[in-house]
């Protein structure tokens, strides 16, 4: 009789079983290309446990490892009479690290400069890399991907947040090593498209501050200090005072010049809080148990872009706060933390869309541009008016009667038409910018792993 292989079972001789953990009982199972030889870790990385007693009066540097083969920075620096665990472990430059916690995320690297002669505790292995066989960024590259990851999770034993990867087991992971110049073309390969990544990132960053400044050049806007008070002893006339803030008391408030005439917002606002038929649009969404809305909340946009992350569909039962509906083409603004300055429009063609009641929700005059208008709205020229407005220690916000006075310049149409297509056209470069970013980050990493593993 032929035997039947159980596809749900396996057997591990007992005397072969040299751990509890799922690498030890299930096996490798990675899809590691053939094409390059395998090397066991432990033949390139010997562990270095230099020791140090942490002394008062000396300061030491302390590194971070981010997940996913994001490297290794400087923590802090602080003196050895503020660290509790007194005996630990020295790094040094190029040194192979990772944190046997956090391994199954992906938390490798390798030592830089500003490391060199640091410290680690024994939640942290450094290991002394032999050169000639491997360029211990390779191996940083290699244990970042998701699949080295699954392996380290399969060698790790404990609790869940606890969970410690075996050194014996690392160590004799198998990896494919091409040869060390190999190893320096992939990672060419890959730091070249990095490296045009990063910059596509600086000048997208680059626009943005030019965007501010373009706007303030073009609406001739000035906000000085009112700093006429003296530095030493204030006397105020009690009669005078109706705010009790540091800025105001020291004569610290922005005030905003303009080569245009100052509006505020209570005179650019027509539907506030309102549709065009002059209706309330606050919503009491538990009266409407199950009618499916299209929410947005504080953390649905993006702080200082406008972008809409996220409009999850969600029952009317299952919405806790206030909410307000957001008519077509009405402009949502984030009372609570003004300064994360989350804005958006609805262009949406959804008539369905609700939002928390911590935005304001409102229309402007037709004769305004509704971009000129969003680009102001969205610059420091209203930040820098708010900074000294919000009320609340832990959860700051500003009211409607702030909000309506805040100011901002009014140019001829034909001047906002060409300041808010002006800064289409850069916000375009910028998003262009951004996502080629994004996709070379991408093609760096895909490329690496299609030259490790099989498809």
């Amino acid at each position: 009789m032929q035997a039947v292989e159980n596809p749900y079972l396996k057997f591990v001789d007992f005397t072969q079983l040299v751990s509890w953990s799922s690498y030890a009982l299930l096996g490798k199972n990675l899809i590691y290309t053939q094409k390059y030889s395998f090397v066991r870790i432990g033949d390139f990385l010997k562990r270095n446990k230099e020791q140090v007693q942490i002394e008062d009066g000396v300061l030491y540097k302390r590194p971070t490892i981010r997940i996913n083969g994001n490297g290794i920075s400087l923590r802090d620096e602080v003196d050895g009479k503020s660290i509790g665990t007194k005996n630990q472990f020295r790094i040094y430059k190029d040194q192979f690290l990772l944190s046997k916690i956090d391994a199954r995320n992906g938390a490798f690297g390798v030592v830089p400069q500003e490391l060199d002669k640091g410290i680690i505790t024994g939640n942290f292995w450094t290991f002394d890399v032999d050169y000639k066989l491997i360029n211990p960024h390779y191996l940083t590259l290699l244990t970042g991907t998701k699949e080295f990851q699954k392996l380290c999770q399969t060698a790790s034993v404990g609790t869940t947040n606890r969970n410690y990867l075996q050194e014996d087991l690392f160590l004799n992971f198998e990896i494919p090593l091409p040869k060390i110049t190999e190893q320096e073309v992939l990672l060419s390969n890959y730091n070249n498209k990095i490296n045009q990544a990063n910059l596509l990132e600086q000048q997208s960053s680059d626009l943005e501050s030019e965007i501010e400044k373009y706007l303030y050049r073009e609406l001739g806007v000035k906000i000085n200090l009112n700093s006429t008070k003296s530095s030493l002893l204030q006397l105020v006339n009690f009669e005078e005072t109706n705010r009790w803030d540091t800025l105001f008391l020291l004569g610290k408030i922005p005030i905003l010049k303009s080569k245009y005439p100052l509006v505020n917002f209570s005179e650019a606002i027509t539907f506030f809080n309102k549709d065009y038929n002059n209706k309330s649009i606050r919503v009491d969404s538990s009266k409407f148990p199950n009618e499916e809305f299209r929410y947005i909340g504080m953390e649905h946009i993006e702080k200082e872009t406008g972008r809409l992350l996220d409009m999850p569909i969600v029952k009317g039962k299952e919405i806790k706060s206030q909410t307000i509906k957001v008519p077509k083409d009405f402009i949502v603004y984030g009372k609570l933390r003004p300064y994360l300055n989350k804005y958006w429009i609805n262009q949406t063609e959804f008539d369905n869309i609700i939002c928390s009641s911590e935005f304001f929700v409102f229309d402007i005059d037709n004769g305004i541009n509704k971009l000129f208008f969003k680009n102001v709205l969205s610059s420091k020229i209203i930040q820098d008016q708010i900074a000294d407005k919000t009320s609340g220690a832990r959860m700051p916000r500003i009211n409607e009667d702030i909000f309506f006075n805040l100011q901002f310049p009014l140019p001829p149409i034909e001047i906002q038409n060409e300041i808010a297509s002006n800064i289409s056209n850069l916000t375009s470069k910028i998003e262009k910018s951004k996502l080629d970013a994004v996709n070379l980050k991408k093609e760096a990493e895909q490329e690496f792993e299609e030259t490790i593993f099989n498809s």
